[in-house]
């Protein structure tokens, strides 16, 4: 008999501490819950996806380089449904003198005027993100009103504001939704409010803190609040569960600490196959991977966190309430799946193994597309919705940017000439080929004489004006021979005048002086925009798809013409290359992310099972339902965006396989207990209350992220991740259970430490054991027995000849009877029967003395 108080293990002193506590946490989490809601306006989010292309990317240096030498000013477009010409015309001069406009045109063809709607193309004094334009923008959405009007344009495109706003309604929803899930599968109703102050501070938490990577992409600021409530639920519900379970034995405290204490590795190892799924992007080249991955990692360590050290508080303070308000459990029993996996066992797999092959055939033929073009959405917003009218209406143009060196303009003009040939292109603009006055180009070379006749200039004062700047050119044999055959480009010589003029060394005539004045802005205006000391930039508008075969067939003609005039160094960007690029680095990642995700799971399975077999079982599984996600869009003949292929499979690949562990987990465990018929129908009853939690709400907030989102890209996601945790979880529940079955001797030889199949003893009463003893009695044994035990045994029994242990447990049980009609029961020499000495001492033992 012992009396002796069990000591408590280190993690059990660690949950003591959190429980003990808890004030203490209290107060960190309102201090923390107060600065995070500051700090989440120090986030800043970037909108632009190519900023995350890699930095070797002929796009992301183009474009790394076009912000930094040149001017883009804002532009858009605004179409007038049902007007005449006359009234387009009167609204366009309306418009341009709005301040912070620069021009508003509109041409009487059927570029800019058909059937009714006129196309009027706006250009503004600043970049799209000045505040000049910005505020341009606001004036011209009024001034039109009257009109049915439609306005695309980047110049006051609150996309970030609709998205966030989008997400609200998201969160808002998704709240709802795990609140009814929680309470149909939770055993009191204070439960519920208990993990959704959980929750609420895991998500505050991280969106608090997400300023320390300084920005973050508006993917990952959109989602990341859904994704994290949607993949962290597990562990709330995990504590929860142990702790109902330990409080019908225990005292609020106790029961709190046990259950924290159990949580603590059950939870930790849970979410060590999502983080790798999450860590696995992280790889990609393309850097958005790397941007969501850590910030979902960040989400997950920020949910465990809160579930660790403020969950068990407030356990512990609404264990009144709890106790309370305990209802009926709604969750059904499932034991007719478990039984018809067991008849299904030789049926299914085979069946399941030639949907595998299929579903890997029409996946990888899936039509990934890497920009916007070709997507659509179910919600739209009214950006989305008049960009479609404009194109349905008007053939707009793809444009093409292409840098060059600057420096010679003849070599820019016969270049500008070649494209403009090609039919790919509708037309071309660049310095060399805008035509200044009188047919003469700004990068016509012209003699003092034609400079003169150009611009009604004295002739004598052109001649000195030419010496001048030949002079500042150091070009001395100009002036010697003579500067009447002194060649120079006429926006250089127009610049040269006007800064003379403006120093006070040229005067002229007030009209003149106006002309000169209004030329040079015009010309400063091209210049910012086109040309600068290092570098000229031509606009292609050509009348090719954003992307395809096609597209990306012309980019590369493309480049071998441009690299003919500049071998050393030239530049091609736009969206058609910034979705060339996309793809070339797609191929890389969608092998690196499939292998690494698939690789961390599997080394994560094979150290959890112990087991070389069962792992390649569940990959099976959950790999399974990747390829068959993906097979949808292929049969319903729809494009891909390829990004969701990246994010989502390694979210399933993470997160889903947490359905399979379970029952697994669980089956390994009953299978040693009872017939595998018997283990499976017990391990679905009990797995079901998790998968169908946590996996509902998973597939419910990627689906609500996919309907109402407006951006092609998360609402890709959205639909991917909420029809592939669909999958996962019929796969898990119907396909996985017969496989197991059939595959139970695979699972058994692969084992690194089960050699066979222990025999499981259940008996009860008054039982005499001397031998060596693992399993249940009343509590945990594993330990050398010589003495009675009274109570439950549940047990292995060791022998060194498992055969002669067979034959021995088989044969017939004799019991005692005791007067009080207690059980003694004698297995053949392993328990043996208790003497009558034995029973009385017994029987005289106060009820409950551990012996």
């Amino acid at each position: 008999m012992s009396t002796q108080k069990k000591k408590q293990s280190p993690i059990e002193k660690v949950a003591a501490i959190i429980v003990d506590k808890r004030k203490a946490f209290y107060l960190f989490y309102i201090i923390a819950s107060i600065f995070c809601a500051i700090a989440t306006g120090w986030t800043q989010v970037n909108n632009d996806l190519t900023s995350y292309l890699p930095d070797t990317t002929e796009t992301r240096m183009g474009l790394t380089l076009m912000d930094e030498e040149f001017v883009t000013f804002g532009s858009g477009s605004i179409m007038l449904d049902n007007v005449t010409f006359d009234t387009a015309e009167r609204v366009a001069a309306e418009l341009e003198e709005i301040d912070g406009v620069t021009s508003v045109v509109v041409e009487n063809d059927e570029d800019s005027y058909k059937n009714g709607a006129a196309l009027l193309s706006v250009t503004f004094d600043g970049e799209a993100e000045d505040q000049i334009s910005k505020d341009a923008m606001i004036a011209i959405r009024e001034k039109p009103e009257s009109y049915d009007a439609y306005i695309s344009s980047e110049v006051g495109n609150s996309s970030a504001e609709t998205i966030a706003a989008e997400m609200q309604v998201v969160v808002l929803i998704a709240v709802v939704i795990i609140i009814a899930v929680l309470l149909f599968t939770s055993h009191t109703y204070m439960e519920v409010p208990v993990m959704l102050m959980t929750f609420g501070m895991a998500a505050l938490l991280n969106m608090g803190t997400n300023f320390i990577f300084g920005e973050i992409s508006f993917i990952s600021n959109s989602i990341a609040v859904v994704l994290q409530l949607a993949l962290a639920i597990d562990y709330a519900i995990i504590l929860c569960n142990r702790y109902t379970e330990e409080r019908t034995t225990m005292e609020p405290r106790e029961a709190t600490i046990t259950a924290l204490s159990k949580a603590i590795p059950e939870i930790s190892s849970s979410c060590l196959t999502t983080i790798s799924g999450m860590v696995a992007m992280m790889f990609m080249q393309f850097k958005i991977g790397f941007d969501l991955g850590i910030v979902l990692v960040k989400a997950i360590l920020c949910s465990i966190f809160v579930v660790f050290t403020l969950m068990p508080g407030l356990l512990m303070s609404f264990s009144p309430l709890i106790d309370k308000t305990h209802h009926r459990y709604f969750v059904p029993k499932i034991t007719a799946i478990g039984k018809l996996a067991s008849k299904t066992k030789f049926i299914l797999p085979p069946i399941y193994v030639v949907f595998l092959v299929v579903s890997f055939v029409l996946s990888s033929n899936c039509n990934y597309v890497y920009g916007y073009s070709t997507l659509s959405t179910i919600t739209r917003n009214s950006t989305q919705i008049a960009e479609e009218k404009i194109k349905d209406t008007f053939d707009t143009s793809n444009l093409v940017v292409v840098m060059v060196p600057a420096g010679d303009y003849n070599k820019e003009h016969r270049l500008l000439e070649r494209l403009e040939s090609l039919p790919e292109i509708d037309s071309a603009m660049g310095l060399a080929n805008i035509e200044a006055m009188d047919g003469y180009m700004l990068t016509d070379a012209l003699t003092p004489r034609q400079f003169a006749e150009l611009t009604d200039m004295d002739i004598e004062i052109v001649q000195l004006a030419y010496s001048a700047y030949a002079a500042s050119e150091e070009n001395y044999g100009q002036i010697v021979s003579s500067v009447n055959n002194y060649a120079v480009p006429l926006i250089d010589m127009f610049g040269y005048i006007y800064d003379q003029k403006e120093a006070g060394y040229v005067t002229l005539d007030d009209d003149l002086n106006k002309d000169i004045d209004d030329l040079n802005e015009q010309l400063n205006d091209a210049k910012l925009q086109l040309s600068t000391e290092n570098y000229s930039r031509m606009l292609l508008f050509t009348n090719i798809p954003e992307e395809g075969e096609e597209t990306f067939a012309f980019l590369d003609d493309l480049h071998e013409i441009v690299y003919e005039y500049y071998p050393d160094g030239a530049y091609i960007v736009g969206d058609s290359t910034s979705d060339y690029d996309l793809g070339t680095s797609f191929a890389t990642d969608n092998m690196l992310v499939s292998v690494l995700s698939f690789l961390f799971v599997l080394v994560i399975l094979v150290f959890t099972f112990k087991s070389a077999g069962l792992p390649v079982l569940l990959l099976a599984i959950i790999q399974g339902s990747i390829w068959i996600n993906f097979s949808f869009p292929v049969l319903s003949g729809t494009n891909i965006f390829f990004m969701s292929y990246l994010i989502v499979s390694s979210i399933q690949m993470g997160a889903n396989i947490d359905y399979a562990i379970v029952i697994s987990s669980r089956y390994t465990e009953l299978k040693k207990q009872m017939p595998i018929k018997d283990a499976i129908v017990e391990t679905l009853n009990f797995a079901f209350p998790t998968i169908i939690s946590s996996g509902a709400i998973l597939a419910i907030a990627g689906m609500l992220i996919g309907i109402l989102s407006s951006d092609e890209a998360i609402s890709s996601i959205g639909l991917c991740l909420g029809r592939g945790t669909f999958i996962s979880i019929f796969l898990v529940m119907f396909v996985l259970p017969p496989i197991l079955l059939l595959g139970d001797t695979i699972i058994e030889k692969t084992s690194f430490t089960l050699k066979r199949r222990d025999i499981v003893q259940h008996r009860s009463g008054y039982m005499r054991v001397n031998g060596h003893v693992r399993g249940y009695v009343s509590g945990i044994v594993d330990a050398q027995i010589s003495g009675v035990i009274h109570g439950e045994l549940s047990a292995q029994l060791d022998s060194e000849n498992s055969d002669e242990l067979k034959q021995r447990v088989d044969r017939q049980i004799i019991n005692h009877i005791d007067p009080d009609g207690k059980h003694i029961a004698d297995i053949d020499g392993i328990f043996g029967s208790p003497s009558s000495d034995d029973v009385d001492d017994i029987m005289e033992e106060p009820e409950g003395t551990e012996v």
